[in-house]
C-alpha cells in the first residue's frame, strides 16, 4: 500500500478537555481534510500536525508517541506534536502570521514596519525549532520512499530539513497563500529570505494555487538566491538539486456543499433571514476579519453605492458576515473594531424604522453562511490579495443566479474573472459602481455567467486536487 504523510499546522481533528478530564474529539473541516479523506481510502495515510489547545496536548500525552491511530479517522492516522507553548506562540504568531503572512499579502505599513531586531531573531529561532520538530517527526514516521506533502507558510523550512534526514523521500510543499514579488519579499533580512526560499527548494515539487504566485516564487529564487530558473519547464535548479514547480488550483466539492446546504439548520436560517429582510435584494459577503480581506473598503463601497443610488433605499440589504480572526494580534483587534465602526456609520446614516440597510454578524455560524449564499443576489469578494478564495467559488454553486463582484487580486480571478464583475480592491468608487451593475445585471446574463462560474468552481474539487499533486510527485 502506498504511504502518504501530510504535514500541516492544523490537523484534521481537535480535542476539547472537560473539567472532569474527559476528552471530546471533533473532526476538522476544510478542503484539505475532505480531500485527504478521499486519498486515505486508497493509501496508508499519516497526518502530522501541531497540538493547538489544552485538549489537544492532553490527547497527545495520553497517546503512545502522540499517535492517535486508535480512533480510526477517515483521514488516516494522526500524530500530534506537543511543541512547547512559548515556541509555538513565537513561531505561529510572531513569524508565520505577523511576518510571513504580511509579506506574502503585501500588508506592511512600510514607513513603520517591519523592524527586524534582536527580538525578531529570537522569534525566528522558534520558527526554526517548530519546523525542525515537524521534520524530525516526519523522518521518524516515513517508510522508505514515502511521499510527504508539507503544507503552507508555517512549514517553509521543513522540506530542506527533512531532505537532510531522509534523502530517500519524495517531498512536496504547497503554498496556500500568494507569494510576494522579489522587491517586496526582500523586505525580509537577506539570510532569512534565503533560508525560506531554500527551505522550500528542499522539496521535489513546490506547489501554488495560481501561475501568478508560482511565477513570483520563481522570480524570488532567481533574483534573491541566484538560482537557475526555467520558466517554460517550471523548474528551479539550486545547489545541485532541481525542484519542479506545480500549479494546482483548488476548487469545491459541489455535491458535498449542496448536501450540507440542504440540512435543516440551514433551512431555518434561511427562514429567519427572509423574515428579517423580506423581498429585498441581498448583497452578501462572508469573510474572516482578516486584514487582507478588505472588509472596510467593501463597506465603504456599499455606503457610496447607497449615496449614489437613492432609488435603492429600502430595496437592498447588505449581509456582511465578518468572523473574528487572530484576535491575539493587536492589528486584527483594531481592524475588527474598524469594521464595526464603519457598519454603525452606515446604519446611522441610512437606516430607519422600516429598513435596516446592513446586517453585520461577527459570530461564526457556518449554517447561517450557507443560508446567505443560497439567498444572495450579489456576492462581494474584494480582497487586497488572496491565495485563492473559496468563498468566490462556493457562492455561485449555491446561488445559481448570483452575480459575483470579484477582486482582481484574488487567486480565483484567474479562473472566474471572465464571468465575474472585476474590481480593483483599492477603488471604493469602482466597487460601488460594480455593486450597482451586479444588481441590475439582466436575468439571462446572470444565468449564463452563473453556469460558467459553477463549472469553473467545481473543476478541481479537493480530492482531485490532492490526487493530481500525488501523481505529479510520483513522476
Amino acid at each position: 500500500m502506498n504511504t502518504v504523510l501530510m504535514a500541516s499546522n492544523r490537523g484534521p481533528v481537535s480535542f476539547t478537555l472537560a473539567d472532569d478530564g474527559t476528552l471530546t474529539m471533533r473532526r476538522g473541516g476544510g478542503g484539505m481534510v475532505s480531500g485527504l479523506s478521499e486519498i486515505a481510502k486508497d493509501a496508508d495515510v499519516l497526518w502530522v500536525c501541531a497540538a493547538l489547545s489544552d485538549g489537544d496536548r492532553s490527547a497527545v500525552r495520553r497517546a503512545p508517541g502522540g499517535r492517535l491511530d486508535q480512533a480510526g479517522y477517515d483521514t488516516g492516522a494522526v500524530r500530534m506534536l506537543d511543541i512547547p507553548p512559548a515556541t509555538f506562540h513565537r513561531a505561529y504568531n510572531a513569524v508565520a502570521n505577523s511576518t510571513l503572512w504580511f509579506v506574502n499579502h503585501l500588508l506592511y505599513d512600510t514607513p513603520n514596519s517591519p523592524q527586524f531586531d534582536t527580538r525578531f531573531r529570537r522569534e525566528w529561532e522558534s520558527y526554526q525549532d517548530y519546523n525542525a520538530a515537524f521534520a524530525l517527526a516526519l523522518a521518524e514516521e516515513a517508510a522508505h520512499g514515502a511521499r510527504v506533502m508539507i503544507q503552507d507558510y508555517h512549514l517553509t523550512l521543513a522540506p530542506a530539513m527533512l531532505r537532510v534526514e531522509r534523502p530517500d523521500l519524495r517531498i512536496s510543499h504547497f503554498s496556500h497563500t500568494p507569494w510576494a514579488p522579489p522587491e517586496y519579499f526582500s523586505l525580509l533580512p537577506d539570510d532569512i529570505s534565503a533560508e525560506l526560499l531554500s527551505g522550500i527548494l528542499g522539496a521535489d515539487r513546490a506547489g501554488f494555487l495560481t501561475a501568478r504566485w508560482a511565477s513570483a516564487f520563481m522570480d524570488c529564487c532567481e533574483v534573491l538566491l541566484g538560482a537557475r530558473v526555467d520558466r517554460a519547464a517550471r523548474t528551479i535548479a539550486y545547489e545541485g538539486r532541481t525542484t519542479h514547480v506545480g500549479v494546482h488550483p483548488l476548487g469545491v466539492d459541489g455535491d458535498a456543499l449542496w448536501a450540507r446546504a440542504l440540512e435543516p439548520d440551514v433551512e431555518s436560517h434561511m427562514t429567519a433571514l427572509r423574515e428579517r429582510v423580506g423581498d429585498k435584494k441581498l448583497i452578501v459577503r462572508i469573510d474572516r476579519t482578516e486584514l487582507s480581506k478588505n472588509i472596510v473598503r467593501g463597506l465603504l463601497a456599499y455606503k457610496q453605492f447607497l449615496t449614489d443610488h437613492p432609488e435603492w433605499h429600502g430595496k437592498v440589504v447588505h449581509l456582511a458576515f465578518a468572523y473574528p480572526s487572530r484576535h491575539d494580534l493587536p492589528e486584527y483587534r483594531e481592524y475588527t473594531a474598524a469594521v464595526q465602526r464603519c457598519a454603525t456609520e452606515i446604519e446611522d446614516e441610512f437606516g430607519g424604522e422600516d429598513w435596516d440597510p446592513l446586517i453585520l454578524n461577527v459570530n461564526d455560524d457556518y449554517a447561517r453562511s450557507l443560508a446567505a449564499y443560497r439567498m444572495a443576489d450579489v456576492l462581494l469578494v474584494n480582497p487586497i490579495r488572496d491565495g485563492m478564495n473559496l468563498v468566490a467559488k462556493e457562492g455561485p454553486i449555491l446561488a445559481p443566479h448570483c452575480a459575483l463582484v470579484l477582486s482582481r487580486e484574488a487567486g480565483a480571478a484567474s479562473e472566474l474573472g471572465a464571468d465575474a464583475l472585476m474590481v480593483n480592491p483599492y477603488d471604493v468608487s469602482g466597487t460601488a459602481n460594480a455593486l450597482h451593475d451586479a444588481l441590475v445585471l439582466p436575468e439571462e446574463e446572470r444565468a449564463k455567467r452563473g453556469a460558467r462560474l459553477r463549472a469553473a468552481a467545481t473543476a478541481l474539487p479537493p480530492h482531485r486536487w490532492f490526487a493530481d499533486q500525488l501523481a505529479a510527485l510520483d513522476t
